[in-house]
C-alpha cells in the first residue's frame, strides 16, 4: 500500500516530519513549501527544533495553520545525550569547551537521583544562544555578537526524567515536558546540581502530544512524492 495518503493541502494537512541533523525548522517549512509549487499555500511549523537536534517536527498547511498554536502547546518527549564533565556557552555542541571538570568520582546513584531535583513545575533560563527574542531581536544573535542580555526565568513542568545509560562522561535520558523547555538548559543545571558541568551532545523529538517520530515521513521522501505528483499532474 501506498504510504503517501492523497493530500489536500489547500484543505490543511498535518504533516509529521523527521528534521534532519543541522536543519533548521525553517529549513524544513522551506522544503515542504517550495515542493508545493505553483501552489500559495501557508506552511508552518508547531514547535521549533534547534538545528543540532533531530526527530519529530509538526508542519501544517492550508487552513490547519490556525490550529498551530493548539498542536504547540502540546506535551513533549525527548530522547538525548549530555556529556558530564565540561560546558559549553551555548549548552550544546554548537560552540567549544569553555571549562572542564573532573567527573570519574560521579556514581550511578549520585546522577540518578540528581533527576529529582528537575521533576515537577521548574523555572530556568532559556540559552543564551537560543531563538528567544529579546527586544524583537534572537537572543543567539546578540550571544555571536558578544552582548550580554538579561535573560528571564520562565516555568515549565518536567513529568518523566529518566536516565537511561550511563558510560561517564555520556549520559542517556528520557525526558516528558511541557510546551517550551529548553533541554540545553536542563541539562547545564543538572551538570550545576552535581557540582560539575554538562552539556547536551544529542537529542532527539520522539513525540509531541499524540504524534509519535515513528510515524514520520523523511523530508527527502516526500519532497520526492511530491515532485512526482506535481509531474504526474502537469502532463494530464
Amino acid at each position: 500500500m501506498n504510504r503517501f495518503p492523497d493530500f489536500n493541502f489547500a484543505a490543511g494537512e498535518l504533516l509529521l516530519i523527521n528534521k534532519p541533523y543541522k536543519w533548521t525548522s525553517f529549513d524544513v517549512v522551506g522544503k515542504i513549501r517550495n515542493s508545493l509549487k505553483p501552489l500559495k499555500l501557508k506552511v508552518g511549523h508547531a514547535g521549533t527544533l534547534d538545528p543540532l537536534a533531530t526527530g519529530l517536527l509538526i508542519i501544517c498547511t492550508g487552513k490547519l495553520t490556525k490550529q498551530i498554536d493548539t498542536f504547540q502547546a502540546q506535551e513533549k518527549e525527548y530522547t538525548g545525550t549530555m556529556i558530564l564533565g565540561a560546558t559549553t556557552p551555548s549548552f550544546d555542541m554548537e560552540t567549544a569547551i569553555d571549562k572542564e571538570f573532573p567527573f570519574v568520582h560521579l556514581t550511578d546513584e549520585q546522577i540518578r537521583l540528581a533527576t529529582s531535583t528537575f521533576k515537577g513545575e521548574i523555572e530556568q533560563y532559556p540559552p543564551a544562544h537560543s531563538a528567544v527574542k529579546v527586544n524583537g531581536e534572537r537572543l543567539y544573535v546578540k550571544a555571536r555578537l558578544g552582548e550580554e542580555v538579561e535573560l528571564r526565568k520562565r516555568q515549565v513542568t518536567v513529568t518523566e526524567f529518566d536516565i537511561t545509560r550511563i558510560a561517564l562522561p555520556e549520559v542517556d535520558f528520557r525526558i516528558v515536558c511541557s510546551k517550551g523547555t529548553y533541554i540545553r538548559s536542563l541539562v547545564s543545571d543538572f551538570g550545576k546540581i552535581l557540582n560539575n558541568g554538562a552539556y547536551l551532545s544529542k537529542l532527539t523529538r520522539t513525540r509531541s502530544g499524540d504524534f509519535l517520530l515513528t510515524n514520520a515521513f523523511e523530508v527527502a521522501d516526500l519532497v520526492q512524492y511530491l515532485r512526482e505528483k506535481r509531474e504526474e499532474n502537469a502532463t494530464l
